[in-house]
């Protein structure tokens, strides 16, 4: 039996997802095990346009993007959202704030880039924006152990499990000093775990790169947003680095 073809692209972001793996060094071998890479512009010169399984970094910034991701996406039979810009927007979302043609001026001034295509951009968009997403790995990076995992379990036709509960449940386990407690305000009451509460068991405050949970999936830590007096819609606007939406965020 043929291993699955698998291959990388790459579009709005740093690319620091791709590196992760990359940095998987010995351990990659356990993956190339299963899975048959046919294109990763990060590690490799090969590439291959014949894929079963397509994982996406990066937001979507203009048409040309947008058609790019369709294309892929009408040859993958799986596509994987890689990290916080595929699966939710990223940080790329911030200027969703701003008119995109207010954007380029500010950035580029009077420079002659409107008849540029690579400058024809529009509002920041997740991947799921554009087209259908199967799986998605979160965070910002991409915990490298998640990734291995999900990449196990599409080979042997499963499910991959991601959690649907906050961070706060991980920092519990980790046995942390409450950062509410400490002054600071930290979203990890209404943000999906999965990375280990990485960022508040080192000290600093979660910013949600992992995506938002729905409001039934946070009751577990109900407790924690009453005792500090918090609504999940309170929290919820204060997600403005890696959940931007001017629907959905006030702080404009």
């Amino acid at each position: 039996m043929s291993k699955p073809r698998v291959a990388f692209f790459d579009f709005a972001s740093c690319e620091g997802c791709q590196l992760q793996i990359a940095d998987l060094e010995e351990e990659v071998l356990d993956l190339i095990s299963i899975v048959d890479v046919v294109s990763f512009r990060e590690v490799m010169k090969e590439h291959s346009d014949d894929y079963d399984i397509a994982i996406i970094e990066g937001s979507i910034n203009r048409p040309m993007d947008e058609e790019r991701i369709k294309q892929i996406r009408e040859k993958a039979k799986i596509l994987v959202a890689l990290g916080a810009c595929a699966a939710i927007g990223g940080v790329n979302k911030i200027r969703n704030q701003w008119d995109a043609e207010n954007v380029k001026k500010d950035v580029y001034g009077d420079a002659k880039i409107n008849d540029n295509k690579y400058f024809d951009v529009y509002p920041t968009k997740a991947v799921d924006e554009v087209v259908k997403v199967d799986y998605y790995v979160y965070g910002c990076p991409i915990n490298r152990d998640e990734f291995k995992k999900v990449v196990t379990s599409l080979v042997m036709g499963k499910k991959p499990e991601i959690p649907t509960y906050p961070v706060c449940v991980e920092c519990k386990k980790n046995e942390n000093v409450c950062l509410f407690e400490l002054g600071k305000f930290c979203l990890g009451p209404i943000t999906r775990a999965g990375c280990n509460a990485i960022c508040p068991t080192n000290g600093s405050p979660c910013d949600g790169c992992r995506g938002i949970l729905r409001k039934p999936e946070i009751e577990c830590i109900q407790d924690v947003l009453d005792r500090y007096n918090l609504t999940y819609e309170e929290m919820k606007n204060r997600c403005i680095m890696y959940n931007y939406s001017k629907e959905e965020c006030k702080n404009e």
